[in-house]
């Protein structure tokens, strides 16, 4: 196959959310909140279970109450604002704004780290003129992420699901990011951590490779293993 481009998923995939004992942590240590370590404990188990953290574990149980939200969650920022917020107000936190506090915190480039191996497959790709896009199931604008990291120029073009009214699987949104590209579909290829959403693609005939969803420190090398450079770079010779 000779790739012409490669969309990437964000959470999971490029990047990878904090913990959620950093994210709480953080949070309270900015509002100067004061919790006993027992207590502290105790939040995070809890909020782990209700799948509070986006881009975190998922939760055990969506509540009836947020089973619609949930369902759309990535098509509007207000859906997806509405569903972590209710999830985490689940838990009993001692201060009422720690749940908007929370969501605002996960939204923060210092929430985010990139997998080691990000920068040097996207730079990668760049050199050896791939087209690059972002494809995330997502509520918000995730751009000054890749800009705080460094990541930014190496992307040429970000397809978000809330600014678009459509979530993945559905294939207009890849469809949407190789049009952007300038790419026929059969010539991309995509690359996610959830076989469902980021599986759509197949519909428009494009490639699929999948990454394992894990810690940072437990894969350094998830991306460059998936061959995608060497690929781009064969393709190279082959044109030329």
């Amino acid at each position: 196959m000779q790739i012409k481009g490669v969309l990437f998923d964000f959470s999971g995939t490029l990047f990878r959310i904090e913990p959620v004992s950093s994210w709480l942590r953080a949070v309270l240590d900015a509002r100067g909140a004061v919790v006993e370590q027992a207590d502290f404990q105790r939040y995070v188990r809890q909020l782990t279970v209700a799948g509070a953290l986006p881009g975190g574990p998922g939760p055990l149980q969506i509540p009836p109450r947020l089973a619609s939200a949930w369902a759309t969650r990535d098509r509007t920022a207000e859906q997806h604002r509405a569903a972590y917020t209710g999830l985490a107000r689940e838990v009993a936190l001692p201060d009422p704004e720690l749940y908007d506090a929370l969501y605002e915190r996960h939204m923060s480039p210092e929430a985010w780290q990139p997998y080691p191996d990000a920068a040097e497959v996207l730079r990668g790709l760049r050199d050896h003129g791939i087209a690059v896009g972002v494809v995330s199931n997502i509520g918000w604008d995730l751009r000054p992420v890749f800009r705080a990291h460094g990541l930014d120029e190496l992307v040429d073009a970000y397809v978000l699901s809330y600014e678009h009214g459509v979530q993945k699987p559905d294939p207009r949104l890849f469809g949407a990011a190789c049009a952007l590209l300038g790419l026929d579909p059969s010539h991309a290829v995509m690359v996610g951590d959830d076989r469902r959403a980021d599986g759509g693609a197949t519909a428009l005939g494009c490639e699929v490779r999948f990454v394992d969803h894990l810690p940072v420190a437990e894969r350094p090398d998830g991306l460059r293993a998936l061959g995608l450079v060497s690929l781009a770079r064969q393709g190279a010779r082959e044109g030329s």
